[in-house]
């Protein structure tokens, strides 16, 4: 039986960006700053090296020095919930092997990305880095980026077979997939949303929270949200929710983190700088998401 509660990677957790300064460098101010708003906001766990983050841009070492600032700011309040993974199994099993994990509860792990495996090559894939895995593993669903879907079959097979992963962070926006695996799940396997527009949905079926974007510029927010959600607060939920709906599509129409970097920088809480092949978002863009921070008094 799973029991992911003693790691508590459940309610609402933050898919942090990666500031960057001027010149290009991490900015290890903002970045500070962004982890602890949320921390001080009641976000349940952390999200660290996600897609948001910017990881493909980030070097080894600076990959390194973001954690490291999580683990520093978090100081033991939360669980940390690492992004990890790739596309060659063997490279992540010999990362594994080498790779410290102080301060990480858990690694959440996208599907392999480019070379599109099928349904029982994601399952011998999630296996063997479950039997090589010295953290528990959170499933990352979003075919979007990786151009492969994990269906609801192979990721209740990953459930029943593998002890140690304990969840999914559903991106598909299937809602049919995410009600079969929330239906099915063994015990203690949770399902975390990966979309911020469906999230509040998602829990009403039964899920069990969301790895947020939004909750970035947004934390208190995200986390009441979530927290009316779960406590079976269904009015509350949707009111948070549909205070929130105008934010969400200007903040995703021209990628993410662009969108998000946007909206923090309009909060003076870190710079609108991203690193190539990521710009930011266009002028027009950006006084859409101003209006509606304005007018929406967010």
């Amino acid at each position: 039986m799973k029991d992911p509660l003693n790691i508590g990677i459940k309610g609402s957790g933050t898919a942090f960006v990666t500031p960057f300064t001027d010149d290009g460098k991490v900015d290890v101010e903002s970045c500070q700053r962004v982890m602890n708003d949320s921390l001080e906001a009641g976000i349940n766990f952390m999200c660290v090296l996600g897609t948001t983050s910017e990881v493909p841009t980030l070097s080894p070492a600076e990959q390194k020095q973001v954690r490291d600032i999580a683990v520093k700011v978090n100081k033991g309040r939360r669980p940390i919930l690492l992004g990890y993974g790739g596309n060659c199994t063997a490279d992540i099993i010999e990362r594994m092997r080498h790779d410290s994990f102080e301060g990480i509860d858990a690694l959440l792990i996208i599907t392999p990305y480019y070379n599109k495996p099928s349904q029982e090559g994601l399952y011998q894939h999630f296996r063997a880095l479950a039997e090589a895995s010295p953290r528990p593993i959170v499933l990352y669903n979003v075919p979007g980026r990786t151009g492969v879907n994990m269906t609801a079959e192979t990721t209740l097979r990953l459930a029943r077979d593998c002890h140690n992963i304990i969840g999914i962070k559903e991106a598909s926006g299937k809602m049919d997939q995410v009600q079969e695996i929330i239906k099915k799940r063994p015990e203690g396997f949770r399902v975390l949303s990966g979309d911020d527009k469906f999230s509040c949905e998602i829990m009403e079926m039964g899920g069990d929270g969301v790895i947020s974007v939004v909750a970035n510029a947004w934390p208190a927010e995200t986390a009441a949200m979530t927290k009316a959600a779960l406590s079976g607060d269904v009015k509350k939920a949707e009111q948070i929710d549909k205070h929130m709906k105008p934010i969400y599509a200007p903040l995703f129409a021209e990628g993410n983190p662009s969108g998000v970097k946007a909206a923090l920088s309009l909060k003076g809480r870190c710079k609108n700088n991203l690193r190539l092949p990521l710009v930011p978002v266009s002028d027009k863009l950006m006084r859409e998401i101003k209006t509606v921070i304005t007018d929406d008094g967010l």
